[in-house]
């Protein structure tokens, strides 16, 4: 990496959970070990059952983290932008990765390996204690997530979604298509697109050519039944 793609990676670590309770020294330490890669769009980063063992940190674009059913549907699990981590868990106990992760859009990243990692959480208590906080963060999220496909209908579910995009810039972009959204989301494109246009009718939501602005925050999150 040139001296320019270290300072770029270091200001990444200094944000990620994982790294920010070290020193500058010590994410120094970690980043001059980091590989840059670069994907373009639809290309394959990892699948399901590799034995990549990696902790991912996007520099830029979007990547989707993904599993099929045996009749070869996709459902996304995570949609990933610029300073999102992804195979933590993979990384931490060197098992192998545990979903399909595919570049969305041109993607620029750094993969720092197990054995790096580990040793860094090994030297650093702060750091191991940010992983647990890390991890059992994780394991809530997805428990939301499953309590929304299983109680939730679609409506209630892209009213989520929509109001999640609004603060968090790795849910937006040219990647974000309604399609993706399907698949996180657990149905179609087209049911997607009816939905959508049921909020723009209820004075929700409005488009504004390929952006979707939120116009009614409060009648959106009680759709949402938040």
């Amino acid at each position: 990496m040139t001296q320019a793609d270290v300072t770029t990676l270091l200001e990444h670590l200094a944000t990620v959970s994982y790294f920010a309770a070290l020193s500058p020294g010590d994410r120094r330490a970690v980043a001059s070990r980091a590989v840059f890669h670069t994907f373009e769009a639809d290309e394959v980063i990892f699948l399901e059952g590799q034995t990549r063992s990696s902790l991912w940190i996007i520099e830029d674009g979007s990547v989707k983290i993904s599993k099929l059913n045996p009749e070869g549907a996709e459902y996304i699990l995570h949609l990933l932008g610029p300073g999102s981590i992804f195979n933590d868990i993979a990384a931490l106990d060197g098992g192998p990765t545990p979903a399909n992760a595919i570049a969305m859009t041109l993607v620029s990243a750094w993969s720092i390996s197990s054995e790096v990692l580990r040793e860094a959480i090994e030297r650093h208590p702060a750091m191991a204690r940010a992983a647990i906080e890390t991890l059992t963060g994780r394991v809530r999220a997805l428990n939301r997530q499953l309590e929304d496909l299983a109680l939730y209908p679609v409506l209630a579910r892209l009213a989520r979604f929509l109001l999640a995009q609004a603060e968090d810039p790795s849910l937006s972009g040219p990647g974000i298509t309604r399609a993706a959204i399907a698949g996180h989301l657990n149905t179609t494109p087209e049911t997607i697109s009816r939905v959508l246009v049921k909020l723009q009718d209820a004075g929700a939501i409005r488009f504004d050519r390929h952006r979707i602005l939120i116009t009614d925050r409060d009648l959106l999150r009680s759709i949402a039944e938040l």
